[in-house]
């Protein structure tokens, strides 16, 4: 279900650049171009998603950026997320909140009347969690003597964990000052604690992790607004279809 909707939602925007930039005609001039610039805010709406359609998952993440320049924006997206890991030797459970920090560049020219975005974007992730051990088993390769299951809880609170995040993000203006954006993310985790004797198999806002690499991905997809504080007036050279 996570996947046909990302699906959808990505061929609805893009569809939604296609069809504006060729609907979007003028003659060949020069003419002036009024750029807003503010606080856009909004939501991944990809947590809520997931918390009703996954077992023993939830999150919440607000999303933020203030356009800087023609093509730079400062980002910023803050959540909480919960997750259980249970598999046939071990029940746990990861929770706690992470902030991410960055910028954008917006890579998409714009036509006339236009307010889209092809983004590139880095962040700084920042995670504080806590690690629940609720049980596990001892593992063995004797067959005669079955694995032992230690039933006694354990909680490791004040874990951190640091990575940096490669975004590429697809946003189009559905109607005045209100985007719909997706986006698709690449982690590479520098830092993390670790309890004595046991993994973080997930943390908040990096998503599952791996003994083998410290690469990590992630997905999402926002509703936002604009907030207006300012306008630019730009002069823009467009030509006309044959």
């Amino acid at each position: 279900m996570k996947r046909t909707l990302l699906f959808f939602i990505s061929l609805f925007l893009i569809s939604h650049l296609c069809a504006a930039q060729s609907d979007d005609s003028v003659g060949n001039d020069t003419v002036p171009k009024i750029e807003k610039y503010g606080l856009r805010v909004g939501v991944d709406l990809a947590k809520p998603i997931r918390s009703l359609v996954e077992d023993g998952y939830s999150g919440f993440e607000l999303v933020a950026d203030f356009r800087l320049s023609k093509k730079f924006y400062a980002a910023a997206e803050l959540g909480n997320e919960s997750k259980d890991w249970i598999e046939p030797n071990i029940d746990s459970r990861f929770s706690g909140s992470y902030a991410k920090l960055g910028f954008d560049y917006n890579a998409y020219e714009n036509w006339l009347g236009m307010s889209n975005a092809i983004n590139l974007g880095l962040r700084y992730g920042f995670s504080t969690f806590t690690n629940e051990l609720n049980s596990y088993g001892i593992y063995t390769t004797n067959p005669v003597f079955p694995t032992e299951r230690i039933n006694e809880p354990q909680e490791f609170t004040g874990l951190t964990a640091h990575w940096a995040e490669l975004i590429v993000s697809i946003k189009t203006e559905l109607f005045s000052n209100l985007y719909l954006s997706i986006n698709l993310q690449l982690k590479h985790k520098f830092a993390e604690d670790r309890p004595d004797n046991f993994n973080n198999l997930y943390i908040p806002g990096f998503n599952r992790t791996y003994d083998y690499s410290e690469f990590g991905v992630g997905y999402g997809y926002t509703i936002s607004y604009l907030i207006p504080i300012f306008q630019k007036t730009e002069m823009n050279e467009v030509e006309a279809e044959n």
